[in-house]
């Protein structure tokens, strides 16, 4: 399923229900149905602009490394599989988190699910 954010300040974000339920965890929204307040919105940049950040301090995941070692012999080789292109965390988020900067500059909300 996808999310839909939408805000009067941006043009809308879509996002993949699992990777939006990441941001929303950390702002302490539901998955469903919500929003971030004009009030809300300078804090909640703090905390996904904070989350980004530790995000790429920790690049590589177990379950990236899972997926590398899965899909390469035991030699070495690839299986002419393609390489590898992960997509973090951030390039994922920044999107939503230009929505809510520029929702904080216009102080305007930011909605899902309506």
């Amino acid at each position: 399923m996808l999310v839909r954010f939408k805000s009067k300040a941006a043009a809308e974000v879509l996002m993949y229900e699992e990777h939006a339920k990441r941001i929303l965890d950390l702002l302490h929204k539901d998955l469903g149905r919500g929003v971030i307040t004009a009030e809300e919105m300078p804090q909640a940049v703090a905390k996904l602009e904070a989350e980004i950040a530790e995000s790429r301090m920790h690049p590589i995941s177990d379950e990236v490394s899972h997926d590398i070692t899965a899909h390469h012999g035991e030699a070495g080789d690839d299986n002419e599989h393609e390489p590898v292109e992960v997509v973090t965390f951030a390039t994922r988020a920044y999107p939503l988190l230009e929505m809510m900067r520029a929702a904080a500059k216009d102080r305007k909300d930011v909605m899902w699910g309506v």
